[in-house]
């Protein structure tokens, strides 16, 4: 059976030995970049490579692309060979976030069209909450050939720029709402919001445990902001690509299949002053 939304920790254990699963641990702290790394080093699943999210999921930022943009299909291509993966694996990402960051390495492996990769819900918390087996020892993974073959998931600022008069898409933010309004903007220079936008905190789709909500939930609650909308015409975006996949992702699992990414997102378009600002 394949796994394309979520698993759980049940799942996933049995499966730590089989050489089709390769489980990825994605922790990562925006505030203290290297948490993850020495996260990982302490303690992390059995068998678990580590994927950090600046050097690994995203590109060298140079001022205008984003804080997190996009690496080039063929440069993680060849990162995820390096890694094991090929047409056949099973992937798993987890983090220590509720998936923000481990759904970014879930879409990269969609964009690249490798529909076989779930994210382990509930993540680290859940893993040792279940009393789950942890392992200090980094693996050495047996080098594969990843084919990427890269979907058209994503969007461009030059097309949400246009969308200003188009209105073909329905963009959604997965910031929250504060920062969504203008308030209170921490990682970025200015303030505001892409004119037109919807606000879905990604922190909505989780339930207290800190788990994805039901996929009926999701699908009542998603509703809700795009009425009758086609999945299809959603954007999602954020401040820079990242916690947006994880709208992309409980999207997926309520049934609304077939939405977008702007990787760049928030940080991107605040960096050209000739781009409207809403509050």
């Amino acid at each position: 059976m394949d796994h394309t939304t979520l698993v759980t920790t049940g799942t996933l254990a049995p499966h730590l030995d089989h050489p089709a699963w390769i489980v990825f641990d994605c922790r990562h702290d925006l505030a203290n970049p290297e948490a993850g790394a020495q996260a990982y080093a302490q303690s992390h699943i059995p068998g678990a490579q580590f994927m950090h999210l600046d050097r690994d999921l995203s590109a060298a930022p140079d001022g205008r692309n984003g804080r997190h943009p996009l690496p080039e299909a063929m440069a993680f291509a060849a990162r995820l060979s390096a890694a094991g993966v090929d047409a056949t694996s099973q992937v798993i990402a987890y983090d220590a976030s509720g998936g923000m960051f481990a759904s970014r390495l879930w879409w990269m492996l969609r964009w690249l069209g490798h529909a076989r990769v779930a994210v382990l819900d509930g993540g680290w918390v859940q893993w040792l909450a279940d009393k789950r087996p942890v392992s200090a020892d980094v693996p050495t993974p047996r080098a594969a050939h990843f084919i990427a073959k890269p979907q058209n998931l994503a969007v461009h600022t030059a097309q949400v720029l246009a969308n200003l008069d188009q209105c073909k898409y329905m963009v959604l933010d997965a910031r929250s709402a504060d920062r969504f309004r203008g308030e209170n903007e921490t990682m970025d220079p200015v303030g505001g919001h892409i004119p037109g936008a919807l606000n879905r905190s990604f922190r909505d789709n989780l339930d207290p445990s800190g788990r994805f909500k039901s996929a009926h939930a999701l699908n009542d609650e998603f509703r809700q902001v795009l009425g009758t909308g086609a999945p299809a015409s959603v954007v999602h975006q954020c401040g820079s690509g990242v916690s947006a996949c994880h709208n992309l992702l409980a999207m997926e699992v309520a049934g609304l299949s077939g939405s977008l990414l702007y990787p760049g997102s928030w940080s991107e378009w605040c960096a050209d002053p000739s781009r409207p600002v809403a509050r």
